[in-house]
């Protein structure tokens, strides 16, 4: 016997508590993301250490996501809900006291483990939703992360202490997990749960299930190399940029911090505003391709300015008859603006060009096996890009993520052939 739902508890209210869970689970990952370099070095790690932070909580998520989903079909979503986000709450707490870098790492990938449960955000909804209104309030959810990573970085900037020494990196770290007991107590009181247990004899479907469907599909297997690619060198460049500002412009959390946000701001606006009549009017690949490389592009900018223009450079611009001075590292936000938008183009197209290459039955197993794939790059990317800055040079991480976007937009456009050609081998052949 298969699980009966329950009547839908009032939709509004759950997805206000939903899309304020999820709000707040990625403004406590965006105020610690940004001091995380400047954390690592208070445990005396270097780089490497400090990527495989990044790295350990992404693995932690790669392994989550499906255990929480499947979890959640059979005890029902709430339950894991509370799980989850009360793991966060005890996995920011723990990393604040950590004494050093290796039991960091640990409870980093102990709060991915928690973090992971995205699945089963996206299964409530489904639950008390009508299939007509699922897309847009599957979009209000992803509207929640863009905002959470907006506030988040802003916020752990505003309250980083660089004065303080360890605790000045801490009181960040403590307000994260402060905000995941809110989310707890409000999946406790206000969130009704959506569907009933299932038999237990019921037969569960195997791990990772459809793979080899994905690999089968011509459309979906080069988008989920896509996916993995861009995610790679995005992570990379993001577990990087503190130390790389640091070297540059010897910049802090709080400077870092306010870059991030400024991406937050032009993901959100471009992903509400852009990315849809883009797809609309020149298709979801050839905009996935342009995204990609407009996301490489920004970063091999953002080394051409902090070699032209080192934190000690300056120059005078006349506006409405005032002079105005500007610093070198003034344009680094600029830069990072324009990287978000290819990012913002990029990731909305990815999910949509899956979701339309695969029957019906199969797009959760596709799209869940694009978010495998997006954690395996938060992985690998960090892990490189930390071998890279250390080894190799500060720059690399950069330029090597900038020159990976090039396979991917053409992968992406071979996705979109793919794609034309299966359409029309679907289409109705015309009447004689």
């Amino acid at each position: 016997m298969t699980s009966a739902a329950l009547p839908p508890p009032p939709s509004r209210s759950a997805l206000f508590v939903l899309f304020g869970v999820v709000f707040i689970n990625l403004v406590g990952f965006g105020i610690v993301v940004p001091l995380l370099p400047f954390y690592g070095q208070t445990l005396d790690a270097p780089p490497w250490q400090v990527a495989l932070m990044f790295s350990a909580y992404s693995l932690g998520q790669f392994f989550a996501e499906p255990f929480w989903g499947r979890l959640s079909d059979r005890i029902g979503r709430k339950p894991v809900l509370l799980i989850t986000v009360s793991a966060n709450a005890l996995g920011y707490l723990m990393l604040a006291f950590a004494p050093n870098i290796w039991l960091a790492i640990g409870i980093r990938l102990f709060t991915g483990l928690g973090a992971g449960n995205v699945s089963t955000v996206q299964g409530y909804v489904a639950d008390v939703t009508p299939p007509e209104k699922r897309a847009g309030r599957m979009g209000l959810i992803g509207a929640a992360f863009g905002l959470g990573f907006i506030v988040g970085p802003g916020l752990g900037g505003l309250l980083t202490r660089t004065d303080m020494g360890a605790l000045g990196y801490q009181m960040p770290i403590f307000v994260a997990s402060g905000l995941c007991v809110l989310a707890a107590l409000g999946v406790t009181v206000f969130l009704k749960e959506s569907r009933a247990r299932a038999d237990p004899a019921t037969p569960r479907p195997p791990f990772l299930s459809g793979v080899k469907d994905a690999v089968a599909n011509p459309v979906v297997s080069r988008v989920l190399l896509v996916t993995l690619i861009y995610m790679a060198g995005f992570s990379g460049m993001e577990s990087t940029f503190g130390f790389w500002t640091e070297a540059r412009y010897g910049w802090g959390a709080r400077e870092v911090g306010f870059s991030f946000m400024a991406v937050g701001i032009v993901s959100t606006l471009c992903q509400a505003l852009i990315a849809g009549r883009l797809a609309r009017r020149f298709g979801e690949a050839r905009v996935l391709a342009v995204g990609s490389l407009i996301f490489g592009s920004g970063l091999a900018l953002q080394v051409l300015v902090g070699r032209l223009m080192p934190a000690q450079a300056e120059w005078v611009v006349s506006v409405l008859g005032r002079s105005i001075v500007l610093h070198g590292d003034m344009l680094v936000p600029v830069v990072m603006a324009f990287g978000a938008f290819g990012m913002a183009v990029t990731m909305p197209n990815i999910s949509a060009l899956i979701s339309r290459s695969v029957d019906p039955d199969r797009q959760g197993a596709m799209l869940g096996l694009n978010m495998a794939a997006s954690s395996s790059g938060r992985i690998f990317g960090p892990m490189a890009a930390g071998a890279l800055f250390s080894g190799v040079g500060h720059d690399w991480p950069f330029l090597i993520g900038a020159a990976l976007t090039v396979p991917a937009a053409i992968m992406a456009i071979n996705a979109g052939r793919a794609f034309r050609k299966r359409q029309a081998g679907l289409a109705p052949a015309p009447a004689e």
